[in-house]
């Protein structure tokens, strides 16, 4: 039995889908049915039950579940420990993020972070902010970026971001140095899914209003390229437009909407030394960008 396979079973029970626990961990869905048979065949046991549906943990599942969790935490206590008294040099981190922040501001982080600490790993694993609020509390990751605040989590500010409407170049809004809400409410609305839907469906509701959502898209090119074609107007952040933009207006938003992002981790009392270092460094450099 390897730690490994541990893992393995631990995101299969936690997603309840071989595909999914695949996805979070970075291995293919054969890979994934491949790791937990093998540990099947060599406990003589099965660890779950398949169905259409998904997988669930047999009850001889969930004791091994349980006893792979404490096992895994200890083992992380114990990478902490070496990780303290090698320094955080030879240290690697794994950290979730999402598209915008990936594109905006890690570069420039794990470029200083190199420089400072040359041998430092870092694995990047990019997801919505549900997932990387799961990874982080699975383990999958060790710090993570999701918005401020976050209950379960424990996050350190590091950059505040305003939404802006977004509207088709030749909308008679399209010329307005300030849009409202309340004008937005009246048009074909493009839900942004890729986790800002719950802020902007929340500032609609904050001011008595309800967007007419008209579709729900995650991807931001496919967003822009649908309000160019005017099939509706949308509201997102201003770190997810590009350096060049097609035929679209972007007016800012009255009152201001704003997403604030941070660092997360489930604890700060327990994240590494290595990890409270890509924290500090994270907020030194915030203000720059």
């Amino acid at each position: 039995m390897t730690l490994f396979q541990m893992e393995v079973l631990v995101a299969v029970s936690d997603s309840g889908s071989f595909t999914r626990a695949g996805e979070k961990i970075g291995l293919s869905q054969s890979g994934v049915s491949h790791t937990i048979h093998a540990l099947e065949k060599e406990l003589g046991i099965s660890l779950f039950t398949r169905s259409r549906s998904g997988v669930k943990l047999t009850a001889a599942g969930v004791q091994v579940d349980a006893s792979a969790r404490i096992i895994l935490e200890q083992t992380a206590a114990i990478k902490r420990i070496a990780a303290q008294a090698a320094g955080i040099h030879q240290a690697t981190i794994r950290i979730g993020s999402f598209p915008s922040i990936t594109k905006s501001f890690l570069p420039a982080l794990l470029k200083s972070i190199h420089k400072l600490y040359p041998q430092m790993e870092t694995r990047l694993f990019e997801g919505s902010y549900q997932e990387i609020k799961q990874w982080l509390q699975t383990g999958v990751v060790d710090v993570g970026f999701h918005p401020w605040p976050e209950a379960g989590l424990e996050v350190t500010l590091l950059i505040s971001d305003n939404l802006h409407a977004v509207l088709p170049a030749h909308h008679p809004l399209a010329t307005k140095s300030l849009v409202t809400l309340e004008q937005l409410a009246d048009e074909p609305f493009i839900m942004p899914m890729a986790g800002c839907d719950r802020l902007v469906g929340s500032a609609f509701q904050k001011n008595g209003l309800e967007p007419q959502t008209a579709f729900e898209v995650a991807d931001n090119a496919t967003i822009l390229a649908m309000v160019e074609a005017g099939v509706g107007v949308t509201v997102i952040p201003a770190l997810t437009l590009p350096a060049s933009l097609p035929k679209v207006a972007v007016v800012e938003l009255s009152p201001t909407v704003t997403r604030h992002i941070g660092l997360a981790v489930p604890s700060l009392a327990k994240a590494s030394p290595a990890v409270l270092a890509f924290m500090r460094e994270a907020e030194r450099i915030a203000p720059t960008l």
